[in-house]
């Protein structure tokens, strides 16, 4: 199989896994990543295939094969070949009638191993542009279906409306954390958060505006109008608000925040519909999550007094964590 087309295939196949697969893809790996390589090799294919030698065209007479098996004279002063609804066939020729080359033909096509020669056709476009187009239809086809399914799945489904009274209630969450009037706002441009700064929110440190991606202000909206849990996602949500609010309290540390985070994510989750034994046990897995892979930055790893009694601990009066 051809490297082009094992390449399209692959590329079907992350994008099915990605639309449909576990939701760790999603949140961890941008689709555009996959989409700019497989174009950047549609590319590297085309230019490849444009400095390559022709490929030489196949010789349709006769081998020495043939004229020892068939009784062709070792060099014949002339072949004349015949072309019939697709059928290639040569026969020897030496000035014969056309009722003998009809009788050569027939005697050609009585041989019990006789088949008609492919003809092979170059089409309209030459093959290095044609594939290329072929690539970039199938690059261009699963462009669209990502559009539609987040269109009608994701946040862009919501109406306007909607949107605005959800981000009103994390403005309001985000708030109460905060200490202070703060707004929420989803970056549907994409020109503040996810693959501009390859984060899932944003805030100015002591400012009142956060922007988070549309993919967790969808997460939000799903638990808090419609009481459906997405596990990891769901906790993920959570957690990136309550982040962002801190920052906007005033709190620079990456590490401290996303402690700090955790802890308040509790009481959003509690906020926004979760019951108080699900809110901690998601915030529990988020804070193991943070000790194994540290959001893929160190900045991000809480510090060793994030715990029970610990110098981070909001409320040592009790003792559950976070």
């Amino acid at each position: 199989m051809a490297p082009s087309t094992l390449l399209r295939l692959g590329l079907i196949g992350f994008v099915v896994v990605w639309l449909f697969g576990p939701d760790v893809l999603r949140s961890t790996v941008p689709v555009w990543l996959a989409f700019a390589v497989a174009l950047g090799l549609e590319l590297q294919f085309f230019v490849g295939a444009l400095r390559s030698s022709p490929r030489p065209r196949p010789d349709r007479r006769p081998q020495a094969a043939d004229r020892a098996r068939f009784g062709y004279a070792e060099e014949p002063a002339e072949l004349f070949l015949v072309r019939e609804q697709g059928e290639e066939i040569w026969v020897p020729y030496s000035g014969e009638s056309d009722e003998e080359l009809d009788e050569l033909i027939a005697a050609e096509r009585e041989r019990p191993d006789w088949e008609p020669a492919p003809v092979e056709t170059e089409g309209p476009l030459p093959p290095a542009l044609r594939g290329l187009l072929v690539g970039l239809a199938v690059i261009g086809g699963l462009a669209l279906l990502l559009w539609y399914v987040d269109s009608h799945t994701g946040w862009d489904s919501i109406s306007a409306e909607t949107r605005a009274k959800a981000t009103q209630r994390f403005s309001r969450e985000a708030s109460r954390i905060a200490g202070k009037p703060v707004t929420i706002r989803c970056d549907e441009a994409g020109n503040v958060v996810g693959a501009v700064q390859h984060a899932d929110g944003v805030a100015l440190v002591g400012g009142d505006v956060a922007y988070l991606t549309p993919e967790r202000c969808f997460d939000l909206y799903r638990l808090a109008f419609d009481g459906e849990i997405t596990s990891n996602r769901t906790a993920r949500a959570l957690a990136v608000l309550a982040h962002e609010s801190w920052h906007l309290r005033g709190e620079r540390d990456e590490g401290t925040t996303e402690c700090y985070a955790l802890q308040s994510g509790v009481d959003l989750g509690r906020s926004l519909g979760l019951s108080a034994n699900t809110a901690r046990q998601m915030m529990r897995q988020q804070l193991t999550e943070n000790a194994l892979h540290g959001r893929g930055s160190a900045d991000y790893l809480v510090s060793p007094e994030c715990h029970d009694g610990g110098e981070l601990d909001l409320n040592r009066r009790s003792s559950r964590f976070p």
